[in-house]
């Protein structure tokens, strides 16, 4: 574990050299891995308005951070946005925590420690936690083992069918649970983890292996405990009277729309040392309004800016505007059951798939990833040739991306250097021509069907957008439609697979390649790309299966040559920045490269 912390203490270096410049917006879906940018106001559709705080009284922070989110459920979470408010809102096992010297570091949180675990004859592993003395619930309740007990069997169960569920694959027993025959029926209903509330106050887990980052998955919102008469109320998650929680803080209201008001739980174990009383967290998507509400004073940290603004905010704010490391990759998602082939096309089958793998390799070399990231990203964002991103190791120590690929000239999968962009593009062209009519006299493919591109409200993801539909159409003749949707619908119709191609973000949840790779396997929660190769399946099974370092990185390298090198499903962008701005009277705030803002310990004046 402290290799892990000291590698993503390296990458925050690695990124504060950029000077406090700004980050890439924080969107994801995921996961990874989504998050949408926001401000103070009532309204999230650019109106200078700003709402009323809830509370007044005692130390107050006012943040933004995404829009409406669809549920604060730790099991049913799946943005970073909400992560963040988890992470105030519940106490897990471990956390991410501060040390005096600003070093981020995993700690205990309810549990009295963070022990190794005994290995066992069959290979599982063995932890046993002993939970603090005195934990209670927001309601006075006390809390037990057997509420995590409880919660981690809901989030790993079919019948909750929660995105995050896989996150327990790594737990024995998990396997059982989701085994089916060829039907699809499960074949043991009553399986369930390997968890065991021991008695009130001590939990036993046990892992079908040894896992790398099993401590960073204690600190994940999954992992949160939640408490079983709560949780039968369905909408316990979303209305303050029926929320329930552990941590640092308290639920006081939920103005839908506007702003989520959490107010300090006298109740948390380490209540005397949470200096903030009250976080505002105000809900929207508009960057504009974002800023100005940050100008104005009404909210003192924001995670999105316009795009236009940053080269001024750089100049005007040089402390107030921040460029923090940030383990994540923006990309295009291919829905690849969409049928991108033209209307003559005769292909079927295997060839009619190896089809639509090489147009989607062609349509990833069109991307100007330089041009975005120097005119529209401007927060020293890295273009990316592949999908795990910047940060991510080998056991030697090199990076998981540098290693990447089949080419011996470039890094990766593409060749994404400046002066790469012509030779792509013939490259490109020439792959086209094998399936669309090419007019040499224009220089235009005149059989291309429309594409759509999905993206969610941002002026960064449509300017994203609106760069791709140039490039393909007044490059290619290749028209291009943009839909825009608010954050909410867009992750349902992402999620659903009602697509051709969506703008797409996942930020590591823990600092294994693992994180980047397992959501892609056939069935997973977070399978926006509705991708499917047994192939695939395959390597994640395998690299899963063992604790040898040097084997476990071997197949996950195989599984991205599948899923980018052969099957082309995603189209990376670039690595990842986060940008923000916090008011300069701000001290002990922090920020993990897995995406959460941390408030309660922080001072202001």
């Amino acid at each position: 574990m402290k290799k892990m912390i000291a590698l993503l203490l390296a990458l925050i270096m690695v990124f504060s050299l950029v000077a406090c410049s700004g980050s890439a917006d924080t969107a994801k879906d995921t996961t990874t891995t989504d998050s949408t940018t926001d401000s103070t106001t009532t309204d999230t559709t650019g109106s200078d308005t700003t709402a009323e705080p809830a509370s007044t009284e005692g130390s107050v922070i006012n943040v933004c951070l995404a829009s409406e989110p669809d549920t604060i459920d730790p099991a049913l979470n799946s943005a970073v946005d909400g992560a963040t408010m988890l992470a105030h809102l519940f106490s897990g096992l471990a956390k991410w925590s501060q040390d005096a010297d600003g070093n981020l570091q995993i700690v205990a949180d309810a549990a009295t420690e963070l022990p190794e675990g005994v290995e066992n004859e069959d290979g599982t592993v063995t932890y046993t936690y002993t939970l603090r003395d005195g934990l209670v619930w927001s309601d006075g309740q006390p809390v037990t083992a057997g509420d995590f007990a409880f919660a981690w069997q809901r989030a790993a169960s079919p019948e909750l069918a929660a995105d995050y569920g896989y996150m327990f694959e790594v737990v024995d027993g998990y396997a059982d649970i989701w085994a089916t025959d060829d039907a699809g029926n499960f074949l043991n209903p009553d399986a369930q983890l390997n968890v065991v509330a021991l008695d009130e106050k001590t939990l036993q887990v046990t892992t079908a292996n040894y896992v790398a980052y099993w401590n960073e998955l204690l600190a994940f919102p999954t992992y949160f405990p939640v408490r079983e008469d709560v949780v039968s109320n369905d909408a316990w998650a979303t209305d303050p009277s029926t929320y329930v929680c552990n941590g640092p803080y308290t639920m006081e209201s939920w103005e839908h729309n506007s702003v989520i008001t959490l107010v300090k739980n006298p109740n948390f174990y380490d209540a005397d040392e949470i200096t903030m009383e009250t976080i505002n967290f105000y809900l929207s998507d508009d960057a504009n309004n974002m800023l100005s509400n940050f100008k104005n004073g009404d909210w003192e940290l924001i995670d999105d800016v316009p795009t236009n603004e940053i080269a001024s905010l750089k100049a005007e704010y040089p402390d107030e505007f921040v460029v923090a490391g940030q383990i994540g990759t923006y990309y295009v998602c291919w829905n690849i059951n969409e049928d991108i082939l033209p209307a003559s096309s005769t292909l079927t089958g295997a060839e009619a798939e190896q089809a639509k793998a090489e147009i989607r390799n062609a349509i990833g070399l069109l991307f100007d990833r330089n041009y975005i990231v120097e005119e529209i990203g401007q927060a020293g964002q890295i273009p990316a040739s592949s999908f795990v991103a910047m940060g991510m190791t080998n056991p030697d120590g090199t990076q998981f991306y540098e290693t990447a690929g089949h080419s011996d000239d470039y890094v990766g999968y593409y060749d994404v250097s400046a002066d790469a962009y012509e030779s792509n593009f013939e490259s490109a062209v020439e792959t086209l021509k094998k399936y669309y009519t090419y007019d040499e006299s224009t220089g235009m493919f005149t059989d291309f069907p429309t594409l759509t591109y999905l993206y969610n409200t941002s002026d960064a993801h449509k300017a994203v957008g609106e760069a791709l539909q140039q490039m393909w159409q007044e490059e290619l003749g290749v028209t291009v439609q943009l839909q825009n949707q608010e954050w909410n619908a867009f992750l349902e119709t992402r999620k659903k697979g009602e697509y051709q191609i969506a703008r797409n973000g996942w930020i590591a949840d823990y600092n294994d390649p693992c994180s980047f790779l397992d959501m892609w396997y056939t069935g997973g929660g977070n399978n926006d790309a509705q991708y499917s190769n047994p192939e695939y399946d395959a390597m994640i099974d395998a690299a899963k299966a063992t604790s040898d370092p040097a084997e476990r990185m071997s197949y996950f390298h195989q599984a991205e040559d599948i899923i980018i090198g052969q099957d082309w499903a995603l189209g990376p962008i670039y690595f990842y920045t986060q940008k923000y701005m916090m008011a300069d009277d701000i001290s002990g705030a922090f920020y993990t490269p897995l995406g959460y803002f941390i408030f309660g310990y922080c001072t202001k004046g």
